[in-house]
C-alpha cells in the first residue's frame, strides 16, 4: 500500500494546509496558502469563503507536487476546519456576506439572552448554568436574522465553514456531527434544538441548516468535475465527513476510547476525552453525544491563556535573552518558584470558572525573582490550570489515565515535565505535529475503505514516539502551591476586572 496516499486538509485561522499522508500515517509532504482575515470593526472577525476555496485548491496542488505522487494514487481526502464560523450562501454555493469566524464576539448581547433561557439543550453548557459562547451558531445566526434580516431572508443555506468546503467538493449540503454536537446545541438522539429555535423566534433557522447530519468518516461523496480540476485531483475522488479542528485533533492523537485525554496546545489549552455515559456538571463543557466516537460522549475543557502568556512574558522582557536560555534556567529552579504564584487567567477563564472579567495575576514577588522565577511559575502556572479542569471533570467521572499532547507547548521539555510532575499522570507526544491534519487522513483513509473504522485507522497511523513520566516526589511537592493557586481565583475575583 506504498504507492497509496490520502489528503488530510486542516482549514485554520491563518492558514490552510493540505497533507499527503501514507497508510500508515506518515507525513509525505505539505502544502499551506495564507488566509485573510478581516477586522471591521472592534470585537469583529471575517474572512471570505471564496478565499477559502481558493486556498484549498493551492495548497492541495503544492502538497501532491512537493510529494511527487500522481494524482490517481490519491484514494481519499477529508478536511477538519475552525468550528462557528457561519456562512450564509444561496443554493449554488455562493457566499452573501463574508463568513463570520470563530473569534468574532459581536453576539456576545445574543448569547446572553439565549443563556437565560430555560431549555434542555443549554445542558451542554455548565449544566445549564451557562454562559453561552458569543462564538457558537445559534447566537451569531440570530445577529445575522435581527441585524441583516434581507439577507438572512435570502440565504438558502446558513452552515459552518467544514459544510460549505464540502458542498464546494462534492455538490451535497451535510452538516457535520461534531460541529452541530458542539456548537449548535444538535443531540445526536433528538435533533437540532428546535424547542430552543422556538423560544428565539428563530424556527426559520431550521429550514437553513443541512437537512442531514453525517458522522465523522463516511463518505459524502465524489469529488465534482470542477472540484477535480481546482484540486487537480481525480473526479468522483471519495470525499470523508470531517469536523471541527480540536475534535479532529482527538483522532490524530490516537484518543478514539474512555480514559485518556487529548491535550492541544497553543496559545490556549484544549482539553478533550470521552465518557461512556452522558453527563453534565459545572466547569466544562458537554458532554456531547456521538459527536466524534459513536456511542462515546466528548467531554470538553479549556484554558484561554498559555502559550500567549509564555509569549507576552518573553515580548515583555525581550533583551536579547533565548527561550533555550529562560529554559535552562527555570530547569535550575525547584518546584514552586521559590515562592512565586501565578494566576494565568490573562484573557478570562474558559473552565471551570467560565469567567471572561477574570484576570492573571503575579503573587509572592520578592526582590530575589529574576525572569527565570517568573517564567517558571508561569509554566506552572498552566499546568495548575490544566490540573484543576481534571480534578473538576474527576468530580464527574472522567478521570484519564494518559494525556497525549500536540502544539506549542511540546516544544519546551521542561514544560512537558512540569505538567506531568502536576498532574501526576504521563504525558504522550506522537510523531506528527499537526494532529487535525492527520485525523483528517484517518477519516480520508476510512471514507476509501482502507480502515473499517475510524479506531482501527487511529490505532494504525497514529505513533506515540515520546512518553513522559512523571516525578512523583516533584508531584507532592507541588501539591500545597497547587492549593495556592486554587485560592487566588475566589481571593482575587472581586478585584481582578477590567
Amino acid at each position: 500500500m506504498a504507492d497509496i496516499y490520502v489528503i488530510g486538509i486542516d482549514a485554520g485561522t491563518e492558514s490552510m494546509r493540505a497533507g499527503v499522508f501514507d497508510l500508515d500515517g506518515g507525513l509525505v509532504a505539505e502544502g499551506v496558502t495564507p488566509i485573510e482575515t478581516r477586522f471591521p470593526q472592534a470585537g469583529w472577525a471575517e474572512q471570505s469563503p471564496e478565499d477559502w476555496w481558493r486556498a484549498l485548491g493551492a495548497s492541495v496542488r503544492q502538497a501532491v507536487g512537493k510529494a511527487g505522487i500522481r494524482p490517481d494514487q490519491v484514494v481519499g481526502l477529508a478536511a477538519d476546519t475552525t468550528c462557528c464560523t457561519v456562512v450564509a450562501m444561496d443554493d449554488r454555493g455562493r457566499s452573501l456576506r463574508p463568513a463570520i469566524i470563530w473569534m468574532d464576539m459581536r453576539a456576545a448581547p445574543q448569547a446572553a439572552r439565549i443563556a437565560a433561557l430555560d431549555d434542555p439543550a443549554l445542558k451542554v453548557n455548565n449544566a445549564g448554568r451557562g454562559p453561552v459562547s458569543a462564538e457558537w451558531m445559534i447566537p451569531k445566526s440570530l445577529w445575522m436574522a435581527e441585524n441583516q434580516p434581507d439577507l438572512f431572508e435570502q440565504a438558502d443555506y446558513v452552515c459552518d465553514c467544514q459544510d460549505y468546503i464540502n458542498f464546494h467538493l462534492t455538490g451535497r449540503m451535510v452538516a457535520n456531527i461534531t460541529s452541530a454536537s458542539t456548537r449548535w446545541h444538535y443531540d445526536s438522539r433528538t435533533g437540532y434544538a428546535a424547542g430552543l429555535l422556538s423560544k428565539l423566534g428563530l424556527t426559520a433557522l431550521l429550514d437553513r441548516w443541512p437537512r442531514e447530519v453525517l458522522p465523522l468518516g463516511q463518505v459524502i461523496g465524489g469529488l465534482t468535475p470542477a472540484a477535480a480540476e481546482h484540486l487537480g485531483l481525480p473526479a468522483g475522488l471519495p470525499v470523508a465527513q470531517g469536523g471541527s479542528d480540536a475534535f479532529i485533533g482527538m483522532i490524530g492523537l490516537g484518543v478514539v476510547q474512555p480514559n485518556r485525554l487529548a491535550m492541544i496546545t497553543g496559545s490556549s489549552h484544549n482539553h478533550l476525552g470521552f465518557v461512556g455515559e452522558e453527563v453534565h456538571g459545572a466547569g466544562f463543557w458537554g458532554t456531547y453525544p456521538d459527536a466524534v466516537i459513536p456511542g462515546l460522549h466528548a467531554i470538553e475543557g479549556g484554558q484561554t491563556s498559555t502559550g500567549s502568556v509564555i509569549a507576552w512574558f518573553k515580548r515583555l522582557i525581550d533583551s536579547g535573552i533565548t527561550y533555550e536560555r529562560l529554559n535552562a534556567e527555570a530547569a535550575e529552579l525547584l518546584p514552586g518558584s521559590e515562592g512565586l504564584v501565578v494566576l494565568d487567567h490573562f484573557q478570562g477563564n474558559r473552565t471551570p470558572y467560565t469567567d471572561s472579567a477574570s484576570r492573571g495575576a503575579i503573587t509572592g514577588l520578592t526582590l530575589r525573582h529574576g525572569p527565570a522565577h517568573i517564567f517558571r511559575a508561569m509554566m506552572e502556572s498552566v499546568a495548575f490550570g490544566t490540573e484543576l479542569i481534571l480534578e473538576t471533570m474527576g468530580a464527574a467521572g472522567f478521570k484519564p489515565e494518559d494525556v497525549v499532547v500536540c502544539g506549542g507547548a511540546t516544544n519546551s521539555d521542561l514544560w512537558i515535565q512540569i505538567h506531568a510532575d502536576v498532574s501526576g499522570l504521563p504525558l504522550k507526544l506522537t510523531r506528527i505535529a499537526n494532529a487535525p491534519m492527520l485525523g483528517s487522513a484517518v477519516l480520508a483513509a476510512v471514507g476509501a475503505g482502507h480502515y473499517d473504522d475510524i479506531g482501527t485507522a487511529a490505532g494504525r497511523m497514529v505513533q506515540v514516539v515520546r512518553t513522559v513520566e512523571p516525578d512523583m516526589k516533584r508531584y507532592e511537592a507541588y501539591r500545597p502551591v497547587y492549593d495556592s493557586y486554587k485560592a487566588l481565583y475566589p481571593a482575587l475575583k472581586v478585584v481582578l476586572r477590567p
